[in-house]
């Protein structure tokens, strides 16, 4: 019995791993907007300038969120890419994957006036 365990969970890992995933591309520099076309594939638009790091790429898409609502968009969250990286900018902050289906971490968090900074950066209101 333990042995049929076993294998199972050697096969469930060797599956898991074999999994296709879309890893955005890897150019150094280079910032991304990615939007999803109808055929359900990714599309890659480039957005001017050269991005230093990936807080320039994340301030560059949040940026563009915030135009495109300006202009009567509704779209409240965006996809971009940076360095092999995904960036996904919603309301609670800025996540970023390697891949579109791996988990995705906090990079950026929003302050109470709704700016983006690193976690932990700023100071926290003493607890009652």
């Amino acid at each position: 019995m333990l042995r049929t365990v076993i294998l199972l969970g050697a096969c469930t890992l060797v599956l898991g791993a074999c999994q296709k995933r879309t890893t955005p591309p890897g150019d150094r520099g280079v910032c991304y907007q990615v939007v999803r076309t109808p055929e359900g594939t990714l599309k890659y638009n480039k957005i001017p300038g050269a991005q230093p790091d990936l807080e320039h790429c994340a301030a560059a898409l949040e940026a563009i969120r915030v135009r495109f609502l300006q202009m009567g968009g509704t779209t409240r969250t965006l996809v971009g890419a940076y360095q092999g990286n995904f960036i996904f900018v919603q309301s609670e902050g800025i996540f970023t994957s390697p891949s579109w289906e791996q988990n995705r971490y906090l990079a950026l968090v929003r302050t109470g006036d709704g700016r983006l900074a690193i976690p932990g950066a700023m100071p926290r209101a003493p607890a009652p």
